[in-house]
């Protein structure tokens, strides 16, 4: 790596607002909040939305898409033979 062109990295704690879990990484990214890590230092504190804790992919909480009954509001909407012309 060129030296003085790389963003400081350090580490920083991401809190999961939906499932309230805690991760500590390292980061370049800035934060206006801190919090006090379980070793007793304190971290910069960045929120997100959702993270392995809350994401339906990761929780195996994935939810059914109805495919059949979009294909069905396709064809009504349609309404027209899909047979190839000759």
């Amino acid at each position: 790596m060129r030296p003085g062109i790389h963003p400081a990295s350090r580490p920083v704690v991401f809190r999961d607002r939906a499932a309230g879990a805690l991760f500590l990484t390292r980061s370049t990214a800035t934060a206006s909040k801190t919090i006090v890590w379980e070793d007793g230092t304190t971290y910069p504190l960045i929120d997100v939305e959702i993270s392995s804790a809350s994401h339906p992919f990761y929780t195996g909480e994935a939810r059914v898409v109805d495919t059949a009954g979009r294909i069905e509001r396709f064809e009504r909407r349609y309404a027209r033979d899909f047979t190839p012309r000759r």
